[in-house]
Formats: structure tokens, sequence, C-alpha cells
């Protein structure tokens, strides 16, 4: 099985969250902020209804969610990146509470894992990242710019609910290009 790899370009990245966004997709360009600033599974991301998210009795959008994780069974909170927030006041105009958040239009059912893998394969074709790109690649990415942001893994280990440290720096895609940054960026003496 060929494993998915982070989206190590910060430009690129970009134009994946602004691809659909561009083409008046709302409900797309929020499954790829959302992949992106949350490190959710796309299975976790799809169960979400708009009382997740929205406080229908504030008419506004909320500033984190909470959510047991379908493969741990464990509770968390995400705070709700400001882009996620402009995302869903953009998307907000179809909410209702019980309304899945990523809705299939036909079905008025959550869509599923495929068409998730779909609206994110297009759009990786469309801005041209050429590294094998899927739902976990947007998990993926948002540890490795974490990482590289110089957050401790131990918190990204927990972020992800990973047991192990050695998992988590699987997980990343850590490169030989970035070991040999830490190699040449240390300044030990002047």
């Amino acid at each position: 099985m060929k494993t998915t790899e982070p989206i190590r370009d910060k430009r690129q990245i970009r134009a994946l969250s602004e691809y659909y966004l561009g083409r008046g997709q709302v409900r797309n360009h929020l499954l790829i902020v959302m992949g992106l600033h949350t490190a959710l599974r796309i299975s976790d991301i799809l169960k979400l209804c708009w009382c997740d998210v929205y406080d229908f009795e504030h008419g506004c959008v909320r500033k984190s969610v909470h959510i047991a994780e379908k493969k741990t069974g464990k509770v968390k909170t995400i705070a709700l990146h400001a882009n996620i927030i402009v995302a869903l006041t953009l998307y907000a105009d179809t909410a209702k509470p019980d309304k899945p958040l990523f809705e299939n239009p036909r079905t008025k059912k959550a869509i599923g894992r495929t068409q998730a893998y779909r609206i994110i394969r297009v759009a990786a074709e469309s801005v041209k990242i050429q590294t094998r790109v899927s739902c976990h690649s947007l998990r993926k990415t948002f540890g490795y710019h974490a990482w590289k942001d110089g957050k401790h893994p131990e918190l990204i280990m927990k972020i992800y609910n990973h047991s192990s440290l050695a998992i988590t720096s699987r997980y990343l895609g850590i490169t030989q290009d970035d070991i040999d940054a830490v190699y040449l960026g240390i300044r030990l003496v002047a």
C-alpha cells in the first residue's frame, strides 16, 4: 500500500485551500480548510453537523468544536482556526441544526470518504501538487508544519492521539532534507 505524504510547500497549501473558493464551491473549500487546520481524520470531519460548529442561539460560528474521535473514541476539543471560521461564515447561509456540514445535495446526507477523496484529488491535481495526496495528507500536513514551526513533537503526538513518538515521527514524513537543515542550521560556535 502506498503512503501519502504531507504537503510541504506552503504555496501549494494556499493554492489547494483556495482552489474551490475561486470556483464558488464553498463546501469543498471548507472541507480542505478543516482538514488542514484540525488534524482530524476525514471520517471525523465528515460526521460533523452544523450544530457542532454553529451556535444557532447567538447566530455565530463557534470558536471550538468538541468531537469524539471515531477511531479512538477519545473526546477532544479543537479550537477553530480563523481560516475555518471565515470558511464557515461564508457557508453559514446553508446552516440548519441537524444538517450535515458536508451535505450531498441529492441525498441530504453527509458526503462519503470517496467523494471527499475526489474533492481533494481534483484540487491537488489542478494546482499541480506532484506528491501522492489523499484525505490523510491534510492531517499529515498539519503535523508536518506544526513540527517545522517548532511545536514540540510530544504535543503533536497528543494532538494525533498516537501511542508513541516513533509513530508520530514516521507520520510526519520527515525527509533527509529536513534532517540536513537541522545539521546546517545549528550555530554553536560563532
